[in-house]
């Protein structure tokens, strides 16, 4: 699944990225922290966090993160949504919580 069907089936807001709406999706990583994404996170994840500054997208660059989830209706900042569109990663956003989002992201992506 790319990440352009999961901002459709999530009714979710595109606020940059769109280069990189053709990414494919390999599940989803929800946390807040930068060093547990660091860490944890695996390549073609989306990324679900409240987090809107610009060292989410140095995190997502490095991970190879498909894109990311901005939580509870935070919007990222100016600087955030410039290096998104450098860097090709989408940045998505949803008013509801981390728990909800994960859950209809799990559900789409059909994981077992």
């Amino acid at each position: 699944m790319k990440v352009n069907d999961v901002a459709k089936g999530l009714d979710l807001r595109i606020f940059a990225g769109e280069k990189g709406l053709d990414h494919e999706v390999t599940g989803g990583y929800t946390s807040d922290l930068l060093s547990d994404v660091m860490g944890h996170a695996d390549a073609g994840k989306i990324w679900i966090t409240i987090q809107t500054h610009k060292n989410i997208m140095a995190i997502a660059s490095l991970k190879d993160i498909a894109a990311i989830i901005i939580i509870a209706g935070e919007k990222p900042g100016d600087d955030t949504i410039e290096l998104s569109n450098i860097e090709g990663i989408p940045i998505l956003g949803t008013s509801l919580r981390a728990f909800e989002i994960s859950g209809k992201l799990f559900n789409l992506l059909g994981i077992k």
